[in-house]
């Protein structure tokens, strides 16, 4: 190789030889990979001095965080959590709509379907419906979430205090996990992902 690259400097013309840009191309390529800096996931150099050869790894660091729990079992707690999120919430619009589990009064009880608590029942049931599934997740949960921020400062915030004294935290638990439905979607065992694979 190296007799090739003295032939070919010494030919005339001006012109590099093939042989010649082909090894000096191999050159500054392996001078780039030399030129290591610790950059960020988003490629950018990240503070400090540059690698020196001596320092450099031999085989590039992965910059990205491992995750704690593996990709299955992630994906399996988030369904956990959208389908539990939704079968309880159904529990709510069923005794506002059908007086079960004792109704609104103990009784079985219902409210009356053209009300603010008719509303909110039907929200709650088939919406809570609609999360079990995980058909059309992010709009319901964005849905549900406003609702219950709308219950929380109705019924709650004029009790005073903080959510544990006002009986509110409830409202709030159930707004933070609509919040997390609506950013992060349905997660695996969903129709959203069956029928809209590309958006979820």
């Amino acid at each position: 190789m190296a007799t090739e690259i003295e032939r070919a400097r010494s030919e005339p013309g001006g012109e590099a030889h093939p042989v010649q840009r082909e090894a000096e191309s191999a050159r500054e390529t392996a001078l780039d990979a030399l030129r290591v800096r610790h950059r960020d996931d988003e490629g950018r150099p990240l503070p400090g001095p540059a690698v020196t050869p001596s320092e450099a790894p031999l085989t590039p660091r992965s910059t990205t965080a491992r995750p704690l729990a593996p990709a299955p079992l992630a994906g399996a707690t988030h369904a956990l959590l959208r389908i539990g999120f939704g079968l309880l919430f159904m529990q709510h619009g069923a005794q506002k709509l059908f007086g079960l589990f004792g109704g609104v009064d103990g009784a079985g009880a219902t409210v009356p379907l053209l009300s603010q608590f008719g509303l909110a029942g039907v929200l709650e049931f088939f919406g809570g419906a609609l999360i079990v599934l995980g058909l059309l997740t992010r709009p319901v949960a964005l849905l549900l979430l406003l609702e219950m921020i709308v219950a929380y400062v109705q019924v709650h915030v004029p009790q005073g205090g903080l959510p544990i004294e006002n009986g509110g935290e409830l409202a709030l638990l159930y707004a933070l996990g609509f919040a997390f439905l609506a950013g992060n979607g349905p997660g695996p065992w969903s129709f959203d992902r069956r029928l809209l694979p590309r958006l979820y």
